[in-house]
């Protein structure tokens, strides 16, 4: 690509900031970097028309784990570890709804609830028993109650009639969110470029040398914000996790408001208005879904189906009206990696499927290693 000399003047000269990824965690880095260096040149690029990941792909809960996440975190990592993670996830909501308001991202304080399957007895028992010392556990953070059991008022089918309740729970709308970020980042006169694959770059002696699919430039400081697409950046330690989305055309007389986590957390659902939004399934295949293709799979999209018409809308007539699918970036610690990779290089990745929640926070760090 041969550019001119004013795109080169405006563009790629004197670049003080190149961030890698226009999601979540990019746009919250960008705007920290311009309350801290005022006069920088911040430029951002993103391999996409629109944030590739999962940044405008999330079905929009504004949550910090079920109670069987924080179950079966607390059996895989210390009691210090779960909640000084949970602790990062609630400062991240805080400061995402800060910065933007509530108005402008819709969020709703609906709650959020666990059920649980029938021919899931154990684990329903299991998480029942388990609710004083979580919320023991949690107390200090919350001032309050956590999680408490509530009769089923939606009538789901083949489920525990009582399902486990969190009043700190809220949906959003990730459509409105990543909006007003981009928005945001351009008022305060940060460059965005899409449709620029970083394919490589290399360190020189002050600065970084970046090659996209078009233009090779020079920055002070690269910043890669990538999470699912991060796994050469951080030799493995991030991986992607495909997540299988659908939504329903609009439901008459609809009843069922706030974000639902069934099966373990490998389920998830909303209400849109009048629709719902139904995600998961990954645990199907993990081989299959460890994936930065933005497909679908019979297998996931059939049993998504199945327990839209056997378990959560069993006494409504629905059709599905859209099906996608985002990457989002896990690893064998649910810890996220905000890391220097040498002298001018940096990195904030692996958000373990809690983008929404975390993402705000996880940029503002990153920038703060500058």
């Amino acid at each position: 690509m041969q550019l001119s000399y004013w795109e080169l003047k405006n563009w790629f000269t004197n670049v003080d900031y190149t961030i890698v990824g226009s999601g979540i965690v990019g746009l919250h880095c960008a705007l920290q970097l311009r309350e801290r260096f005022p006069n920088s040149k911040i430029l951002i690029l993103e391999k996409g028309p629109l944030p590739q990941g999962a940044s405008t792909k999330n079905a929009g809960f504004a949550c910090f784990g079920s109670i069987s996440e924080i179950i079966d975190d607390l059996k895989n990592y210390s009691e210090e570890d779960v909640i000084e993670l949970i602790k990062k996830r609630v400062q991240g909501l805080k400061l995402l709804r800060n910065r933007l308001g509530n108005n402008i991202i819709d969020y709703k304080p609906y709650g959020g609830y666990e059920l649980f399957l029938k021919n899931d007895e154990d684990f329903y028992d299991e998480c029942i028993q388990s609710l004083p010392f979580i919320n023991d556990l949690l107390r200090p953070l919350f001032k309050a109650e956590v999680f408490v059991r509530k009769r089923d008022q939606f009538n789901f089918n083949n489920t525990f009639k009582y399902l486990i309740f969190n009043p700190f729970e809220g949906q959003i709308d990730t459509g409105n969110m990543m909006q007003a970020l981009l928005k945001e980042a351009i008022s305060k006169d940060i460059l965005i470029l899409n449709q620029q694959n970083v394919t490589n770059y290399q360190e020189l002696a002050s600065q970084v040398e970046v090659a996209t699919n078009e233009i090779v430039f020079k920055t002070n400081k690269l910043l890669f914000t990538t999470n699912g697409f991060a796994s050469k950046l951080t030799n493995n330690k991030v991986k992607p996790a495909r997540a299988q989305v659908l939504i329903t055309k609009p439901i008459e007389n609809l009843d069922i408001k706030g974000t639902f986590h069934l099966d373990k957390g490998y389920y998830y659902f909303r209400n849109i208005e009048n629709r719902i939004l139904f995600g998961g399934g990954r645990n199907l295949d993990f081989e299959g879904e460890t994936t930065t293709d933005l497909g679908q799979t019979k297998i996931i999209q059939d049993k998504l189906e199945q327990l839209l018409k056997t378990v959560i809308l069993p006494n409504y007539q629905f059709k599905i009206e859209h099906r996608w699918s985002g990457i989002m970036g896990v690893g064998n610690h649910k810890k996220p990696i905000v890391e220097q990779l040498s002298n001018n290089v940096y990195c904030g990745v692996r958000l373990g499927g809690m983008g929404i929640a975390i993402g705000s926070l996880i940029g503002k760090e990153l920038a703060e290693l500058i």
